[in-house]
């Protein structure tokens, strides 16, 4: 016998007030024979309606009477606290109803709830609402054709009572078993052609599951007995697992389910199209799950065939056994029975919804496992391929209420995640996953525009094309007309205007051509001159960043040239650097370009983002904003897609905002780590073990709320100088120096970036010291401010002074300070230098060039015997657009360089030709600008005498 129940709605309820009453949740209870089952709870209202319908198999021993079976429905509030129901939930009525078999269904009924009766009080009338109800009883003989516990056109009109219209109930396509004859299997062989069989008003289901838009309720019925005996699913003789599939896209499809609110057990792309995958996971005798099975150590694993559970709805179905190993959880060996039913199979998208039942268990009984699987497609690649993601999400549903809820709950979480673990690695070594940075950065390489693409869009205007249409007007009167008569001041070769009107079009005409020839210089200008990194792969080992930018929003315009910007942007991170390309005359631009820096030594802290709009080669490019990303105080997560805001005066007045997607990352993982560890103990004179995520390492993680990747060098106990002293521990990792101390609860705790120390000395043994050295550091100005507490004291140029002191050995912390530091200081110094070098050499061939081109133009007679006296004078100036860190060095390095290169170059050496070629004449070249960097521009003027 099967049993149909559909709940539809309930009205009226009634329970006592209270704080929480407005937010817990109803739900309904359907107890069934040995069968039990609930509904998702409706939070808000005294009046839920659910929409669920639950299909249960009726033994003969379940029967009251032949052919009646009992059902109880029973409404509950959640957080109740009397108990009732168990679970702390309250009771707010039931109903018992005895259904007989009817060969089709009947219409829903409303049905008045019940108190619950106490033994020896006395009989009250509560009025405890009612609920709609509607329920069938079918036998197996019985004619299908009219087997629909819930009609849809029993709820739109009512017959006699004044009853609400409800919303159409929808149900899910997740069937347990349906009775067709026309069933065969599709294991071996061809599947046979049974679409013809398929009519608009024959569909039969014996298992429903409440659709709700958050896949609330899961719920089927709580026993797999006789679903795999012969007569309730026949095996199909022939077929192959894909020409299932074909047959399923076909049909019509529900939608691609949401995830279980369990969780996400595995969520990963890979480089497979979606079918491949799904073959992968479910076909038959599939080596994947063979190798999985062995892996987790489960034996007996036995797959059942794929079955067709509905007739003209097709849905494959199938069971499969194996006995799973014992774990730390559960020490014995266990029984599991694991049902599989596709929801939905389209060709491109699969969903497969996993029933896992280990009755064995503790408690086994009172619950069941909820896997779903989906497999959507993932983004394409520049290249062609295609990509699948693969989303595996959990839930667990209790068929009755148990104190031990909770603890199966999280004892099923942990025993599913070490198993899905297994899970990914072994998948992963059939299919190459996709990282999340290859997975976001491949809509960016489809989307990015090409140099012709931009161009054309620049110059599909209407002054563009106004302009071509005017001239070609022009052309062709020019070709119509005929040669008129010489008049006026023309003579031959030489034609004038001989009207106004000629005049004004002619002006007209040459104007718009002027602009339009600007347009397409300064287009070649910024796209072609300037250039752009963009597409630039990375080389070498070691730590490597990559940042995509997305999109600019509200750039502002500057007050020296009106009009949209041409904005691009510059990143800087340990002394290199990076270009995007230039976007021509927006406020919005969208960029899309993948900007990758080499590997670098030492692992990135900060990166620098400065916004400049581009006005032409030797003009000045005018700073729209700038922004500092500190990769410490962001996720990887958050890096992976953030929107930044821009400083400055106008970027702050527009509000002005990038998109980024910034990914670090090195390409040797731990051996990169020990690799700089080794580094580091040349220089300390010690040995430095690499700690793996052990305990201390996760304590200095948590305690800064550093990123996972950060890893902690060394720990020194210390005392911090302040008006108080205090005793702490100071944590050393590549990028940060922090401190922490907890005095009676009383919490201390600061960082602050290497990169943000300016200086660092040692400080001779004296009374205010202890008796013991202490070593001070210096923050540069205006950095390390989050860090303020901690500070000694703060000078007048801003700069924070921090005293460490009682170390348990001296010399062992101060010299692993002071090493960590001076790597960062001397990777910046190198920086300095080799930016001071290419201004040398960049100024010297600006000046050669310029000799070149003027000194021919001077030449005149043969040289005489005697040079008469010449004078070249040279002004030198470095004008900065940006402050950094070593301004002032670089600024009198490169002046006192290109001093004594210049004095050396043109002084006279009694014999050649600059003064011969220079005689009687005075020359002044004026002024050349060239931008040596994004930080600095050269002016150079020249005066020749």
């Amino acid at each position: 016998m099967r049993l149909f129940v559909h709940v539809a709605e309930a009205r009226g309820l009634a329970w006592r007030p209270s704080r929480a009453a407005s937010s817990s949740g109803v739900y309904a209870k359907i107890k069934a024979g040995k069968h039990k089952s609930r509904t998702r709870a409706i939070t808000g209202t005294r009046d839920p309606v659910w929409n669920e319908e639950f299909a249960f198999w009726m033994g003969e021993d379940e029967e009251e009477e032949e052919g009646t079976v009992e059902l109880k429905v029973s409404v509950f509030r959640e957080g109740g606290g009397d108990g009732g129901g168990g679970g702390g939930a309250e009771l707010l009525g039931r109903v018992r109803v005895y259904v007989e078999e009817e060969a089709e269904a009947k219409p829903p009924a409303w049905f008045s709830l019940q108190p619950r009766r106490h033994r020896g009080a006395k009989s009250k009338t509560k009025d405890c609402g009612e609920i709609l109800l509607a329920v069938s009883l079918h036998g197996r003989n019985c004619n299908h054709n009219g087997i629909r516990s819930c009609p849809h056109s029993s709820f739109c009109s009512g017959a006699g009572d004044p009853q609400p219209k409800l919303p159409p109930v929808v149900l899910t396509n997740i069937p347990l078993s349906t009775e067709s004859d026309n069933t065969t299997n599709i294991e071996h062989g061809q599947i046979e052609a049974h679409s013809s069989a398929a009519t608009e008003g024959d569909k039969s289901r014996t298992s429903f599951l409440g659709s709700s838009q958050n896949y609330d309720s899961l719920e089927l019925s709580d026993t797999i007995s006789g679903i795999e005996s012969a007569e309730d699913a026949k095996s199909l003789d022939g077929g192959t697992f894909e020409d299932a599939m074909e047959i399923m896209q076909t049909r019509d499809q529900i939608d691609i389910p949401e995830d279980l609110q369990g969780g996400i057990l595995l969520q990963q792309t890979y480089m497979i199209e979606p079918k491949h995958l799904n073959s992968l996971l479910y076909k038959p005798n599939s080596q994947f799950r063979r190798d999985l099975a062995r892996r987790q150590g489960n034996l007996d694993y036995e797959e059942k065939p794929w079955k067709w559970r509905c007739q003209d709805d097709p849905c494959l179905s199938r069971f499969v056994c194996y006995t799973k190993a014992a774990t730390k959880l559960v020490k014995k060996a266990v029984e599991a029975t694991e049902e599989q039913v596709y929801l939905k199979a389209d060709g491109k998208k699969f969903a497969v919804l996993n029933r896992v039942c280990t009755p064995s268990v503790p408690y086994g009984n009172c619950f069941q496992v909820l896997l779903l699987y989906k497999i959507t497609p993932g983004p394409d690649f520049s290249s062609g391929e295609t990509s699948s993601c693969l989303t595996i999400s959990w839930d667990i549903n209790f068929h009755q209420s148990t104190v031990m809820k909770g603890l199966i709950e999280a004892t099923a979480r942990r025993g599913l995640e070490e198993s899905y673990e297994s899970f990914a690695e072994l998948l992963s070594q059939h299919i190459k996953p996709l990282s999340s940075k290859e997975h976001l950065l491949a809509p960016l390489q489809l989307d990015h525009r090409s140099n012709w693409k931009l161009f054309m869009q620049h110059l599909c205007n209407l002054t563009v094309c106004s302009t071509i249409l005017m001239a070609l007007y022009v052309f062709c009167h020019i070709l119509l007309s005929e040669p008129q008569k010489i008049q006026g001041l023309e003579f031959d070769g030489f034609d004038l205007p001989d009207t106004f009107g000629e005049l004004i079009v002619a002006g007209i005409l040459v104007l718009r051509v002027q602009h339009v020839a600007t347009m397409i210089s300064h287009f070649i200008q910024a796209r072609v001159q300037r250039g752009s990194d963009h597409g630039i792969e990375a080389h070498g080992d070691g730590w490597l960043l990559t940042v995509a930018l997305v999109e600019g929003s509200r750039l502002p315009s500057a007050a020296a040239a009106p009009g949209f910007p041409d904005p691009y942007v510059v990143f800087s991170c340990n002394g290199r650097s990076r270009t995007s390309s230039v976007q021509l005359q927006t406020s919005d631009p969208q960029w899309n370009d993948i900007l990758e820096f080499d590997a670098m030594q030492e692992p990135p802290s900060v990166l620098d983002v400065q916004v400049f709009s581009f006005d032409g080669t030797f003009d000045r490019e005018l700073c729209l904003g700038h922004a500092e990303i500190n990769f410490l105080r962001h996720t990887p997560e958050e890096l992976a897609d953030m929107w930044i805001s821009l400083e400055g005066r106008l970027a702050r007045s527009s509000r002005s905002k990038l998109h980024l997607r910034i990914f670090v990352g090195s390409t040797g993982g731990d051996e990169t780590i020990r690799e700089y560890l080794q580094k580091m103990e040349k220089e300390v004179g010690k040995k430095m073990s690499f700690r793996s995520p052990d305990k201390n390492n996760s304590t200095f993680q948590k305690i800064f709320a550093l990123p996972p990747e950060e890893f902690l060098i060394h720990e020194f106990s210390c005392c911090l100088k302040r008006k108080l002293p205090l005793h702490g521990r100071v944590y050393l990792s590549a990028r940060v120096l922090g401190f922490y101390a907890n005095f009676f609860g009383y919490k201390t705790k600061f960082c602050f970036l290497w990169e943000d120390v300016e200086d660092m000395h040692v400080v001779s043994p004296s009374l205010t010291t202890v008796g013991s050295p202490a070593l001070i550091v210096t923050l540069r100005s205006g950095r390390g401010l989050d860090a303020r507490r901690g500070a000694k004291t703060l000078d007048e140029e801003g700069r924070l002074k921090f005293q460490f002191q009682s170390f348990a050995s001296f010399n062992k912390a101060s010299r692993t300070i002071m090493a960590l530091w001076g790597s960062k200081s001397r990777a910046g110094e190198q920086h300095a230098k080799v930016e001071e070098d290419q201004v040398v050499q960049l100024f010297f061939f600006l000046l050669l060039r310029l000799l070149l081109l003027v000194l021919p133009l001077l030449q005149v007679g043969e040289p005489p015997a005697v040079f008469p006296a010449s004078n070249c004078d040279v002004w030198i100036g470095v004008e900065w657009l940006r402050s950094t860190k070593l301004q002032k060095r670089i600024t009198r390095n490169v002046c006192e360089k290109l001093a004594k290169r210049s004095k050396e170059m043109l002084e006279p050496t009694g014999e050649g030709s600059i003064g011969f070629l220079l005689r009687g004449i005075v020359l002044v070249l004026g002024f050349s600008k060239l931008r040596v960097n994004e930080a600095f521009s050269l002016r150079i003027d020249y005066r020749l005498a």
